[in-house]
């Protein structure tokens, strides 16, 4: 993967990778960007998305939807994806993917999408919404700690994990104290970065199943979606993986329940509890049954069982 910082290296990693005619898959917020074009594609997220036969990479710019959605493309024609991540989302990392369409319910996924090249540039996260700040830097931070306990685990990826985690713990509540303040906005983005990177390194975890499951029947955010969750999630590893989940909390400066500490920081910038966007109670057994099939649920320390899931939401419903 080609890393750098700053939209003016974009032209340059396309160089690199030998993209001379990219689809943009971008919304309409990007507009005013000086970026390079061949095609746009505007609807994010988006099931319906196509190619031009002539287009030779996929340029995504955006968060996480608008990556996911040119993952698509270039899992069915191999063609090259270079990410200017505009959140915290981490997506830019990964080949897998879920396809939600325009009223970003989920429709589908997949994988093998050509990750190749990643621009960051600070100044544009700087306008983030409150909840787009929180809810993605959660999602950053529940990578961090799934990916310290998850079957695919190891010592390149938590050193990535424990990284992100100290970094995002510690500036998240600055950056929504201080939202144009670029430094710090500079330094939550690395966080995501190491996130992102450890999710690549290690996988998803219980967590994400969960969050998954809830998000796709809704529409709802996928960033909300993990703050909620990841807290139950926390105290079913504790019995499992006690020293991962201890390592994670001393990382976001709470050894002894980091649980709790991942409340507080839900709570900053979005709701905490399922009730509180939308989902009724009566649909727990069903949410329960789709994440326990989900692959980050399979790659938990054990995979928690329906009835054990059914518990789950209802500790946080």
């Amino acid at each position: 993967m080609i890393v750098r910082w700053g939209l003016d290296a974009l032209p340059d990693v396309l160089a690199e990778l030998g993209i001379e005619r990219p689809l943009l898959v971008a919304s309409e917020r990007w507009a005013s960007l000086d970026l390079p074009a061949s095609a746009t594609w505007h609807e994010i997220p988006s099931h319906r998305i196509e190619a031009p036969d002539d287009v030779d990479g996929m340029l995504a710019v955006g968060g996480g939807s608008a990556i996911d959605t040119a993952k698509a493309p270039s899992a069915a024609r191999g063609l090259p994806v270079v990410s200017v991540p505009t959140t915290y989302s981490g997506s830019e990392w990964t080949p897998t993917f879920g396809v939600r369409d325009p009223d970003r319910k989920m429709v589908g996924g997949g994988g093998g999408a050509r990750m190749a090249g990643i621009v960051y540039d600070p100044k544009l996260t700087v306008g983030l919404p409150r909840a787009e700040s929180g809810g993605t830097a959660m999602n950053a931070l529940a990578h961090t700690a799934e990916a310290l306990y998850v079957k695919g685990r190891n010592d390149e990826g938590d050193e990535r994990a424990l990284a992100g985690a100290r970094l995002i713990g510690e500036l998240l509540p600055l950056v929504l104290e201080r939202p144009d303040d670029l430094e710090l906005r500079t330094h939550l983005l690395e966080g995501a970065a190491h996130a992102g990177e450890a999710l690549a390194l290690a996988g998803l975890g219980l967590g994400h199943a969960m969050a998954q499951a809830v998000g796709g029947a809704y529409g709802l955010p996928h960033g909300t979606m993990n703050a909620i969750v990841l807290p139950a999630a926390l105290r079913f590893n504790a019995q499992l993986a006690p020293e991962a989940v201890r390592r994670f909390g001393e990382a976001i400066g709470a050894p002894d329940d980091p649980a709790a500490k991942v409340e507080e920081l839900a709570a900053l910038s979005g709701p905490t509890r399922l009730r509180e966007v939308g989902v009724p109670e009566a649909d727990l057994p069903a949410l329960a049954e789709a994440a326990a099939a989900r692959a980050g649920n399979r790659a938990n320390p054990r995979p928690a069982t329906v009835d054990e899931l059914e518990a789950l939401y209802r500790s946080i419903w």
